[in-house]
């Protein structure tokens, strides 16, 4: 007689038997539908998603700032006024009333933009009919070499009277068009008018009140991820702050030592190049050379050939001298970019929002790595070496072997 004890199945009998047959894994027969997948396809499903999400707040967050730009240029602009004044304010509030040393703050840096604009329009004043005299000499010099067969193609006189004519004719039918932009670059400078005006309000608040309004932000949120924002705003505003005035003091020394070049090889317009060169040190990658080039075409139509090459060459030396002495010395590693990621960071800001974009780009991705890197957790890092890699590929042999001697 057969035992009907031992025939009797017992609850989850058959759900052991299938995982038997396939070796000690899981039927997918048997599984449920979340195990149908492969785990790769799984694990990738997920990370699309989440990176979906963040792309998507990504968008949102363009598109927000798109529609209050003026807002947004402001705020920025606050900030950088708020960096670069700050240490002359904790200065002077040693010995009078911080809201005093914040309107003399202020008041130092508005005279001293308005005397560099007013001593950059003196020299254009005073250099101007110089610098059309030389600038038609250069011209016609630059004409005749030309024309004299020197290159392996020649320019005549009438061909670039004729390219100047159908300039001219190029303007006169798109004149509705030009003015139509014009009307709009004028509105542009209002906007920009009223964000400079609200980013000096701005920052009367940020220098008088900085620390309370930042209490105050901190205290309007849960009390367990105070720590995480203090953390992070102290990260941000470090690196922020230090880009900033560090940026400010690169590019005061670039117009110096431009203003200087330029006056010693007697290049006309010294002062507003030199202007030039030091506002092209806020846009990486890009200003230096554009700064550069405009010099240079100044230099061969005033003076010759010979000295565009010179002002070309010392322009070239001045932004060796920054990015190795200059921006090391003066920022240090409060801003530790790498090349690639800056260029990567002002090509994708200049798509996305002209030049504007491409002077916040480095300082905002900047501050983006400075906070991940402070909040993130690092697992220890990997040690290679010669012997522990022998080692690790000597250890699947020695496990064969023992496999095969069992």
């Amino acid at each position: 007689m057969v035992d009907v004890s031992e025939t009797r199945s017992t609850p989850g009998s058959a759900g052991t038997a299938a995982r038997r047959v396939a070796g000690g894994r899981r039927n997918p027969a048997v599984a449920g539908r979340d195990d149908v997948a492969p785990r790769w396809l799984r694990r990738s499903a997920g990370v699309s998603w989440r990176l979906l999400v963040v792309l998507a707040a990504v968008v949102v967050v363009f598109y927000a700032t798109s529609r209050v730009m003026l807002v947004f240029v402001a705020v920025f602009l606050a900030l950088v006024f708020t960096a670069v004044l700050r240490p002359l304010v904790e200065l002077m509030a040693k010995v009078m009333p911080r809201g005093l040393a914040t309107a003399l703050s202020l008041l130092g840096g508005i005279l001293f933009f308005l005397g560099m604009l007013t001593y950059v329009g003196y020299s254009i004043a005073t250099q101007w009919n110089d610098l059309s005299r030389q600038f038609a000499d250069g011209i016609r010099q630059i004409t005749d070499f030309l024309e004299s067969g020197s290159l392996p193609f020649t320019i005549t006189s009438e061909q670039i009277a004729e390219w100047i004519d159908n300039g001219l004719a190029w303007v006169q039918e798109h004149a509705g068009d030009l003015a139509g932009q014009a009307a709009a670059s004028a509105g542009s400078v209002a906007i920009g008018f009223t964000a400079v005006a609200l980013a000096v309000f701005c920052t009367v608040f940020f220098l008088a009140r900085g620390a309370q309004l930042w209490t105050w932000f901190l205290n309007q949120l849960p009390a367990r991820t105070r720590s995480t924002w203090m953390v992070a705003g102290t990260a941000g505003w470090y690196t922020f702050s230090g880009y900033t005035r560090g940026t400010v003091i690169i590019a005061i020394v670039d117009g110096v030592l431009a203003f200087l070049l330029l006056s010693v090889l007697q290049v006309p317009l010294a002062a507003p190049l030199a202007v030039l060169v030091l506002i092209g040190a806020f846009i990486p990658l890009i200003g230096a050379p554009a700064a550069m080039v405009v010099a240079m075409i100044v230099a061969l139509a005033a003076n010759g050939l010979w000295s565009a090459v010179a002002v070309g060459v010392g322009i070239a030396l001045i932004g060796q001298l920054e990015g190795h002495i200059l921006q090391p010395l003066i920022m240090g590693k409060q801003v530790s970019l790498h090349p690639v990621v800056v260029a990567l960071a002002v090509t994708a800001g200049t798509l996305t929002a002209g030049i504007l974009g491409a002077v916040i780009s480095v300082p905002l991705v900047a501050v983006a790595w400075a906070v991940f890197a402070r909040l993130r957790t690092l697992d220890p890092p990997m040690e290679e070496d010669e012997d522990e890699v022998a080692d690790d590929e000597a250890e699947p042999a020695d496990d064969e072997a023992q496999v095969v001697d069992r």
